[in-house]
């Protein structure tokens, strides 16, 4: 999948949580972006690719169209009537999917030439050991791409954005920000800006079922930095991604220099990208 196709990717995006499949789709149209972006780093070759944290699977199924084979690993067989399925859609023979954990994989060293983790790492207990079993089994000379967001950012944190624009979150921790978020969709549906099928919130709360927070990892600009560092990772670049409302109202003095003010870069940078090595 190498076409950009922003109408697409709205269209799927509303109605991504309907079910795995629908999440697939649309993870299958969004992954363009990502191709674009790897393919602007110089990335020409993806060879044999790896999913660390595959999820529905669309992601791994829109790669193999470019790549010789892709693996794609979840600790929850989400892909099983979704990524498969997609796939099989799609004509495309060269995908594989593997019920695993991205903490221990079960793979040999050296196994992969480029590793993707696209929205994972913040959902990951034990983030140290994944960077470390990621560096593990990359082959020498190949690439980890690894994006996330800081969790006081409105993309990192997780959260359903209230139609009156107001960052909970910072006005009252994360943790409240969550039970109130949670007692919204509950209760008061239209506060929110998500639709209906946009928002896991919103759709726990119309099967009747309780919303489980999956944030463990608060990712911050330096902590995802030291944790690279400490798994032997080196970066061959990172791209800070500023927010469009940022842009639009501080000075440039200061979205240049955002990256060396704590805080203020966990809260204005709204996506992390990574080009690792190992």
């Amino acid at each position: 999948m190498r076409t950009v196709d922003d109408d697409a990717i709205k269209h799927h995006g509303a109605v991504r949580f309907r079910s795995e499949y629908h999440y697939a789709v649309f993870e299958y149209w969004r992954s363009a972006k990502l191709i674009r972006c790897l393919k602007q780093a110089g990335l020409a070759r993806f060879g044999r690719v790896l999913d660390d944290g595959c999820g529905g699977g669309g992601m791994c199924v829109s790669v193999a169209e470019e790549a010789d084979h892709v693996v794609g690993i979840d600790l929850s067989a989400r892909f099983a009537a979704a990524g498969t399925r997609l796939a099989s859609e799609k004509g495309v023979a060269n995908v594989a999917f593997v019920h695993a954990n991205g903490c221990r994989l079960p793979f040999p060293d050296d196994t992969f030439d480029t590793i993707l983790s696209h929205a994972v790492i913040e959902h990951v207990v034990d983030h140290p050991a994944y960077l470390r079993d990621a560096r593990r089994v990359l082959r020498p000379g190949g690439w980890f791409y690894l994006q996330t967001a800081p969790y006081l950012s409105m993309s990192g944190v997780h959260l359903p954005r209230l139609k009156a624009r107001i960052p909970l979150h910072l006005l009252v921790g994360r943790r409240a920000a969550f039970i109130a978020s949670r007692w919204m969709a509950a209760n008061r549906p239209e506060w929110l800006t998500a639709p209906p099928d946009g928002s896991s919130f919103l759709t726990a709360a119309r099967k009747g079922e309780t919303k489980v927070d999956d944030l463990p990892y608060l990712v911050t600009v330096r902590n995802l930095r030291q944790a690279i560092v400490s798994a032997g990772l080196h970066v061959v670049r990172e791209d800070l991604h500023v927010s469009r409302l940022a842009m639009r109202y501080l000075p440039g003095f200061v979205t240049r220099r955002l990256d060396k003010m704590p805080f203020l870069r966990d809260v204005l940078i709204t996506n992390q990208e990574y080009l690792l090595s190992a």
